[in-house]
């Protein structure tokens, strides 16, 4: 009896080993090991059915899918039915549906190089996607038929191609295969030629899909396919993961299982863009901007020292965490990136920063350096322009000197700028639509000496703007206040209306805003401190899942405030027609008839979707990097 226990329990063992091994040999690789060493970009989901439980459980579905939404909700989900999904259908003869659910293990797009090299006409860039089915293996394979036979009972040529022993059906792609429904939505495309130019020919495009166990894969073309079932069948070629930056990024980036990531190959791709060759002239089409080199735009922006780009997404209980990082190291850091790189210093809300901003950052920016690595990039772009810069400086210095020959915009204005810029907006001042979307915000900058400094911007707006109409300076508790007249601005109404600048000097910053306010609750802050931002319950908390708020770049914003203010001007504006006032004039008709935002409910009905998001910026040797902190709303939990 025992040796018949015994055989019977290691015959278990050995058929649950043998699922397990067979559940092994049979999953798919992750994207980075089936995409070629050189793509260009990656998006990728690792486990879609993660991100489907991660999306079903954030707030913005939940809102979504709330009943005090739902007018709003099932009108355009109507109307996006009836006048998109349907007649897409229709077009396409399928249903989307069978589709949606396919998505179980990785869902992957991705950009490769394809033996594009930068120069032959001929060659593009590949384009590919792969979805794993995983248990709806069948189901994939079923689908693929359907579309299959729709193909060929449409009279499409279809082709079947073998790579490595694994068939491939091959469609002919044209511009008429756009679907009517997808093609009303997007904006007409004329065809332009250039005068005194053949039209070069158009490739023919095509669609590459196959299924190989549980994956899909479909790719622009057969050689853009053929490292994916390279890597899926066994050959020994390289693969993203072998690609040291790639490898190097997903140790520093992509740990923790994100929900899903994104990457760049900065330096493959700048690499080959710099050996596009700069565009002769065309004497029958004169330009009157020179053709520039694309590696003289890369070197003098800095974009030639950059390596990567990763981005990632993670969410937990806690909240969701979005991290963008620039792989850019020191020792070839120059341009845009140097103009951005900040010391480890604070960048806490001050004390004078109220508790009701609902928008806030402060950024330890060295503007000395941005200054002279502007001035830099500009002249090796385009030193015209950096002459045009200086010559404006020149004139500005020319026309103040009339009146104060000390006057010298480069040491008054420039030279006295410090690292320290700071920025926060109060919410709406009333319920009225004209409140709702009106600024109520203010800039500060450090300055070495903040009051020839405030007088040497002064001077400067005048070439802007005369200044003669503009009400004299006024004291304001020990404080002059500036007033800088603008140039009148159109409305949404047609008319005109007269805008103005705020401006003075307090603890050593220079004071900004279109809002007098504003400004004046700055300035009795000296005297009177108000209940400061720094304090609000769970700031500090958040702001520890980004790394705290002395990296020399943090900021804050408060959705509850921005939200309420942002449904009720929606509403107002759909009820009142007063659409463009809000910018819902820029959208599709379609968009806007299937969007009836006077559906909308009242924000208090919805409040508990609704907290706050803080966010910081960090250099260290090897990149820059950017945070996003959006802690769960405390009713959701």
């Amino acid at each position: 009896m025992y040796f018949k226990k015994s055989g019977l329990a290691g015959l278990a063992v050995l058929l649950a080993a043998a699922a397990l091994s067979s559940r092994l040999a049979a999953a798919i690789p992750p994207a980075e090991n089936l995409l070629p060493a050189d793509t260009f970009y990656v998006l990728t989901a690792p486990d879609a059915a993660v991100l489907r439980a991660a999306t079903a459980d954030s707030p913005q579905l939940l809102l979504w899918n709330d009943p005090a939404l739902r007018p709003f909700h099932d009108k355009f989900v109507a109307k996006w039915d009836e006048q998109f999904l349907a007649p897409l259908e229709q077009d396409l003869g399928l249903s989307l549906a069978s589709f949606l659910d396919l998505p179980q293990g990785q869902f992957t797009l991705a950009i490769t190089r394809n033996g594009w090299d930068g120069i032959d006409d001929k060659q593009t860039v590949g384009l590919l996607l792969l979805l794993d089915a995983r248990e709806k293996s069948s189901e994939l394979a079923t689908n693929l038929a359907v579309l299959q036979k729709k193909w060929t009972d449409a009279g499409k040529a279809l082709r079947t191609e073998e790579l490595h022993g694994l068939k491939f059906t091959v469609v002919p792609l044209s511009s008429n295969d756009m679907p009517a429904t997808v093609a009303a939505l997007l904006p007409a495309n004329q065809p332009v030629q250039e005068l005194g130019q053949t039209p070069k020919p158009t490739k023919p495009a095509e669609l590459v899909i196959g299924q190989y166990e549980s994956l899909l894969i479909v790719g622009s073309s057969v050689r853009a396919v053929e490292p994916v079932v390279a890597h899926l069948t066994g050959a020994n070629v390289p693969s993203l993961a072998d690609n040291p930056v790639f490898a190097a990024d997903k140790t520093s980036q992509f740990r923790d299982a994100p929900i899903y990531y994104s990457w760049l190959n900065a330096r493959g791709l700048f690499d080959l863009i710099t050996r596009i060759p700069t565009a002769a002239p065309n004497p029958s089409a004169p330009s009157l901007m020179p053709a520039m080199s694309p590696a003289l735009v890369l070197n003098a922006s800095g974009l030639a020292g950059l390596k990567s780009v990763s981005l990632s997404y993670h969410q937990s209980h806690e909240g969701s965490l979005v991290s963008l990082h620039f792989s850019v190291p020191e020792s070839s850091r120059s341009g845009i990136f140097k103009m951005l790189a900040t010391a480890p210093k604070d960048s806490s809300p001050p004390a004078f920063v109220p508790a009701d901003a609902v928008k806030y950052w402060r950024w330890r920016l060295d503007s000395q350096n941005i200054w002279a690595e502007l001035q830099k990039a500009v002249g090796v772009i385009s030193p015209g322009v950096l002459g045009s810069l200086n010559g404006f400086i020149d004139m500005a210095n020319s026309l103040a000197q009339q009146k104060d020959a000390s006057f010298d915009l480069r040491k008054d204005l420039l030279g006295n700028l410090g690292d320290d810029w700071i920025s926060y907006e109060k919410g709406p001042s009333g319920k009225s639509l004209a409140e709702l979307t009106q600024s109520h915000g203010l800039l500060l900058f450090a300055a070495a000496n903040p009051v020839q400094t405030l007088l040497a911007f002064k001077t400067t707006a005048a070439l802007y703007a005369p200044q003669e109409g503009a009400p004299a300076p006024r004291i304001f508790l020990g404080h002059t206040i500036y007033t800088l007249a603008l140039r009148a601005q159109a409305t949404p109404a047609g008319a005109t209306a007269a805008n103005a600048l705020y401006c003075s000097v307090n603890s050593g910053y220079v004071a900004i805003s279109s809002d007098v306010s504003v400004l004046e609750e700055f300035l009795r802050s000296a005297g009177k401190p108000p209940q400061p931002l720094a304090e609000t319950p769970g700031l500090a908390a958040a702001a520890e899942h980004i790394g705290g708020m002395g990296n020399g770049l943090f900021g804050y914003q408060d959705h509850r405030v921005v939200m309420r203010a942002a449904l009720t001007s929606l509403k107002q504006a759909a009820t009142s027609g007063a659409a463009a006032q809000v910018g819902l004039g820029m959208l599709p008709k379609a968009f806007t008839d299937w969007l009836d935002f006077s559906l909308l409910p009242d924000y208090d009905q919805v409040s508990k979707y609704f907290y706050f998001s803080v966010f910081t910026g960090k250099t260290n040797p090897e990149g820059i990097s950017f945070q996003g902190f959006y802690p769960r709303p405390p009713q959701l939990n």
